[in-house]
């Protein structure tokens, strides 16, 4: 009888670690996932662009195709290399993760760039005569190397958060994050790219004035939704880029754009007094998000000027 007690304390002993354990990962998973909403917003915002253009029946096998394959970035690829930096060389972490908030910086101010200079994006005109078939699988290839990026980024922000040494803890709530993530992405997306062929349906078909008015209304809205979409996420690329660089450069070493954001932050707080909590995140995320756009604007005529004529000659030339 006692050996059978002994082993149920055993066993409750062993339950209690792994709640705690369970426990330890959704709060490591809950505050990495806040930190990689500014990449969430944009990988949402971008993606409905890939199915623009093609076939309304092929709209959600091709989020579908793109969701896989992100599936298989975060998870096969870059959660075992994320954890094998962690472990063998942590001292990289801090570099690669200002390189992608360079990257937010650099896409986040390009598209403030070209709105007010009054460009416009050319991009080589590869789509033209293309047939469906062939059109959808550019258009996938595409997205599944966009999404390797933000993938990438998503992970490298992720394992910066977790405050775990233990690295099942870690392992497990990158994945947890990147399942959670893709499918918050994409199934937005899905949402996103179907409600203007709902918004058709009910137009159409609708028994009651008001729902066929409500069709009407969708259809009419939702450019302005992914306008408004667009402008949130290229926002949040700039505030989540730019805090990767201020808090990098006060990681290795040169403290004053960390320490006079949060000076700034703290005398707003505190002479506004009313809900200082939300007042000094919202000076931070401001100020970052401006050290962000400066940065962007460093980096385009560097990359305009430099590494894309240099990526070209790298690229062999058909025929």
């Amino acid at each position: 009888m006692s050996g059978l007690l002994a082993l149920l304390d055993d066993v409750a002993a062993i339950a209690k670690l792994a709640a705690t354990q369970l426990d330890d990962v959704a709060a490591q998973a809950s505050k990495a996932g806040t930190k990689a909403a500014g990449i969430v917003i944009d990988d949402a915002a971008v993606t409905p662009k890939y199915v623009t253009g093609l076939p309304a029946a092929r709209e959600l096998p091709i989020i579908w195709k793109i969701a896989r394959a992100s599936f298989f970035n975060k998870l096969i690829i870059l959660l075992p290399v994320a954890l094998l930096l962690s472990a063998f060389a942590p001292w990289l972490l801090t570099p690669l993760l200002m390189l992608g908030g360079s990257y937010l910086c650099f896409e986040g101010a390009e598209k403030i760039w070209h709105i007010f200079s009054h460009e416009k994006h050319h991009a080589v005109d590869t789509e033209h005569g293309l047939d469906a078939a062939h059109l959808e699988e550019q258009r996938v290839k595409g997205a599944i190397k966009t999404d390797f990026i933000l993938s990438a980024e998503i992970m490298t922000i992720t394992l910066s958060a977790i405050d775990a040494t233990n690295v099942w803890t870690r392992g497990v709530t990158l994945a947890i994050v990147a399942i959670a993530i893709t499918v918050l992405v994409y199934g937005a997306v899905a949402f996103l790219v179907k409600m203007d062929d709902v918004g058709l349906k009910l137009s159409q078909t609708g028994r009651l004035a008001a729902t066929r008015a409500f069709g009407r209304g969708l259809v009419k809205g939702m450019p302005l939704l992914m306008t408004i979409i667009s402008t949130v996420g290229t926002a949040a690329m700039l505030w989540v880029g730019g805090s990767i660089m201020v808090h990098g450069v006060h990681d290795l070493g040169w403290h004053l754009p960390f320490d006079s954001i949060h000076h700034v932050a703290d005398l707003g707080a505190h002479a506004i007094r009313t809900a200082e909590g939300f007042v000094q995140w919202f000076i931070t995320a401001a100020l970052d998000g401006v050290v962000g756009l400066a940065w962007g604007l460093v980096l385009i005529p560097m990359v305009v000027g430099l590494i894309n004529p240099a990526l070209k000659r790298m690229t062999p030339a058909k025929g």
